[in-house]
């Protein structure tokens, strides 16, 4: 099926989807378990994808793109967690009256229409989108990376039989066949039949759909992540969220590729960072993390030299770029120049540090004194995520339901003319 036709079928079926909640919720559950009982399909489909890809992708991203029984488990859990959450469709945002009180005015939310997304190779984010669009009240169009087809196709099969089971027309549901870059253009070029598009992955797609989209574009994250140790900083706390920052799991958009030091600490801190990162991690058989260093740095702890670039490189790997700053202020400058306004954090005991730096930093997501990997839709109660929005109009930060949801007015009146 070609993509323009795929797109027609969304279309229709987005047409008939009237549903009530209940509606919405039994057919997220029967998702749910559909994808739970396809285990092994889609396990057997994601060993192929796996064994194509390990030619080409890195380590850190074949982890992103692996599934295990425990992982499919925990999307059909983020699916029924989004059944759980109240319906966003319907709700009485403002109302008011008008031409003399004679009108009531009403602001409501309404479906999108057709949400199509375009990923890479996080076959998890088959489900999230799929549970997210439904619950919105959208039909959902879903344009997976080359590497992860096989198990968004066994994954989306699963989920299409749960809608029927539920009563629900399947084609509220479609997998883009076509993983060329062709695909892609197609999406971004359907005015009239996609009313949303949202990409996640690398700078070069979301660039692509930001510079070409003639349908409504989400911008999503590219995350150059910053830490920040203040001069204060309690030096324990900042190297265990330096830690989970990195090395939790490198190849997801919130996790740390830079890490700013206070000088007044540096010499304390940045041997700290190295036994931590380099040392204790070698010694347990595990993935060094490659420290990046500025010149300051180098002075103090060896590691690699840092070129201009890798301030501005998304590095998804166990590579961290190290620069020492000589007060906040400069840290928020860089911040500023080099941030993808994805997620920030600074580390420290003085408040008004904590205040300057949440008031300086312009990210979706700014933390004090915690990591940055809890930028995610689950963490902030919105059940799974669409994704992260780094722009600022309509959806910043995680996109849960609301996200997804435009609105109407809906004006009353009593034989009212003007």
């Amino acid at each position: 099926m070609t993509t323009l036709e795929l797109l027609k079928k969304a279309k229709a079926a987005s047409s008939e989807a009237h549903f009530t909640t209940h509606q919405k919720d039994e057919a997220l559950l029967k998702m749910a378990d559909a994808l739970v009982a396809a285990t092994d399909a889609i396990l057997e489909a994601n060993q192929q994808d796996m064994e194509s890809a390990k030619s080409h992708i890195s380590p850190v991203m074949l982890d992103r793109l692996m599934l295990n029984a425990s992982r499919i488990q925990g999307m059909a859990e983020g699916i029924r967690q989004v059944a759980a959450l109240p319906d966003p469709v319907g709700e009485v945002l403002s109302e008011t009256t008008g031409h003399g009180g004679s009108l009531k005015i009403r602001r409501v939310t309404v479906p999108m229409g057709v949400i199509a997304i375009i990923y890479e190779s996080r076959p998890n984010v088959t489900s999230d989108a799929a549970a997210l669009a439904l619950k919105a009240g959208s039909a959902c169009v879903l344009r997976s990376g080359k590497e992860a087809w096989r198990s968004a196709a066994e994954i989306v099969k699963a989920m299409q039989k749960g809608l029927a089971e539920a009563g629900l027309d399947p084609e509220l549901l479609q997998l883009v066949e076509d993983t060329t870059r062709q695909s892609s253009l197609d999406l971004m070029k359907a005015r009239g039949l996609v009313d949303l598009l949202i990409p996640r992955g690398g700078a070069g797609l979301i660039r692509a759909c930001v510079e070409q989209s003639l349908v409504p574009c989400i911008e999503t994250g590219t995350g150059i992540c910053h830490l920040y140790v203040d001069q204060s900083a309690n030096l324990d706390m900042a190297l265990a969220i330096a830690d989970n920052a990195k090395t939790s799991r490198p190849s997801v958009c919130n996790a740390a590729e830079v890490c700013l030091v206070h000088t007044a600490v540096a010499e304390q801190f940045l041997p700290l960072l190295k036994a931590r990162l380099v040392d204790e991690r070698e010694k347990a058989g595990l993935a060094p993390v490659e420290l990046r260093l500025d010149e300051k740095a180098q002075k103090i702890i060896p590691g690699t030299a840092a070129g201009p670039e890798d301030f501005d490189t998304e590095f998804l790997d166990y590579i961290l770029a190290v620069r020492v700053v000589d007060s906040l202020p400069e840290a928020v400058r860089h911040i500023r120049e080099h941030s993808t306004h994805h997620s920030e954090a600074i580390i420290t005991e003085d408040p008004a540090a904590a205040q300057a730096f949440t008031e300086g930093v312009d990210s979706a997501a700014v933390y004090v004194n915690a990591s940055t990997r809890f930028t995610d839709g689950g963490e902030f109660g919105l059940g799974c995520e669409m994704g992260i929005s780094t722009q600022k109009l309509h959806a910043r930060g995680p996109m849960g339901l609301r996200e997804l949801c435009s609105y109407k007015y809906i004006i009353t009146g009593n034989g009212d003319i003007r």
